[in-house]
């Protein structure tokens, strides 16, 4: 099995050109840090709907002014192709992390979900393909799996999606598969199941459940759980995430053209994941002492997820390092910092 540091030790002594689209985002900032702090030089490509220039300006705080030289940035939309096109210049690895997240959001506005995500991804991997990259690192979504109840989730069975979003993040991988098989070209997917970790936007009508519930409890207000509690999800930590992007994209020919789970393959409720966020606020000296309010199962959610996570572990060489509670844990500190007053 491939080991991940040996990769990350491997690809600092030989920098490439990586596209990050998203990059102000929450995941694709993560990225970002993690291959300039490998000494790679990186394109980022957002247009700050969903992303934030303050997660960028944090990025070039925690490292050295050297490794933030290799960062070009280019503000822009997914969906321009002459953009698209013009960040593809140069590069060998494209991590595509661009898109209308939230299942809500895509039923509120399914037409806008539709562009950015199946009209935009379609720009970087025809863009990509035109341009000479090696390879296409995509986000795919445990949305996909849809109404298919077995547990766990095994990448080869899904069911019938459930929303817009499910639609777009399964269409992506039929384009993917069929680049692969027109073209010759080369892409993974990574479907994600609930990835969390500093840097992921708390406010607004879309956040996700997270960092929405430690900003309402660093500050006081009430939280509220969809549905009786029992509801579960398999959390992935950030770091997680990063580490399933760069060995995606740097893995053999023979694990390419194939979609992963990516998640730590333990499965959480909603209310046992209250009491991990209470505790983790307390050891920071925050008391939260309210119970949660219950409110309605939200249209267009699963029920329970669980991620099989052996095809990444075989095929990539993934080993998740961080369950929930150890990153919550360790982002902790981040959200108390961030998280304290409205922003």
């Amino acid at each position: 099995m491939r080991d991940y540091g040996s990769v990350c030790d491997s690809i600092r002594g030989k920098p490439r050109v990586w596209l990050i689209t998203g990059v102000a985002g929450f995941i694709g900032s993560n990225i970002l840090e993690a291959l300039l702090q490998l000494n790679q030089k990186v394109v980022g490509l957002d247009n700050f709907s969903t992303g934030h220039r303050r997660n960028l300006e944090e990025v070039s705080q925690n490292i050295d002014s050297r490794s933030w030289s290799n960062f070009r940035f280019i503000e822009g939309d997914i969906r321009d192709a002459s953009i698209v096109n013009a960040a593809l210049s140069g590069v060998d690895y494209v991590l595509h992390q661009a898109a209308l997240g939230s299942v809500p959001r895509s039923i509120d506005d399914p037409l806008t979900s539709n562009a950015v995500n199946i009209d935009g991804f379609l720009n970087v991997l025809n863009g990509s393909r035109t341009a000479g990259v090696q390879r296409v690192v995509y986000a795919a979504s445990s949305s996909t799996y849809g109404d298919h109840p077995g547990l766990p989730k095994v990448e080869e069975i899904i069911g019938r999606p459930l929303s817009p979003y499910a639609v777009t993040k399964l269409v992506n991988e039929l384009y993917a598969e069929v680049f692969a098989r027109c073209y010759g070209f080369t892409s993974i997917g990574l479907r994600y199941f609930n990835v969390f970790g500093k840097r992921q936007d708390p406010d607004g009508a879309y956040a996700a459940v997270i960092p929405k519930w430690i900003a309402a409890m660093i500050r006081g207000q009430g939280v509220t759980i969809n549905g009786d509690g029992q509801t579960s999800r398999d959390f992935c930590f950030v770091e997680n995430a990063v580490q399933a992007n760069i060995l995606a994209a740097t893995a053999s020919d023979d694990a390419s053209n194939q979609v992963y789970n990516v998640a730590y393959g333990e499965r959480t409720t909603l209310g046992q994941l209250f009491e991990i966020l209470q505790t983790a606020l307390s050891e920071q000296g925050i008391s939260y002492n309210a119970m949660p309010n219950h409110g309605d199962f939200r249209p267009g959610d699963v029920k329970h997820s669980l991620a099989d996570i052996k095809k990444a572990a075989s095929k990539l060489g993934y080993c998740p390092r961080y369950s929930l509670a150890e990153g919550v844990r360790l982002a902790m500190p981040w959200y108390v910092k961030h998280l304290g007053c409205a922003r």
